[in-house]
């Protein structure tokens, strides 16, 4: 399952992301789902509003090297694929 929250600072994170701007760089592909049931998977992201809704928190980076995983949001469920 992938609810995922966005925390303000680094340290409160389980992941620290990076989005790149080409598939290619990325081993994480992932699509924004528009309903928390259907984030079944880690590549299927739901984003929630508290942070004890989350299965991960996550901090954007805004640098590719400060970050745990970086990732590409696919516009197709078909083509997310990946896990943390």
């Amino acid at each position: 399952m992938s609810k995922i929250f966005v925390v303000d600072r680094a340290h409160k994170a389980d992941k620290k992301v990076f989005k790149v701007d080409r598939s290619h760089k990325a081993k994480f592909h992932f699509f924004e789902v528009d309903r928390d049931h259907k984030a079944k998977k880690d590549h299927l992201w739901f984003y929630v509003d508290r942070d004890h809704k989350a299965d991960i928190k996550i901090f954007w980076v805004d640098r590719s090297h400060k970050a745990d995983l970086e990732v590409f949001e696919v516009d197709r469920v078909h083509k997310a694929k990946g896990s943390f």
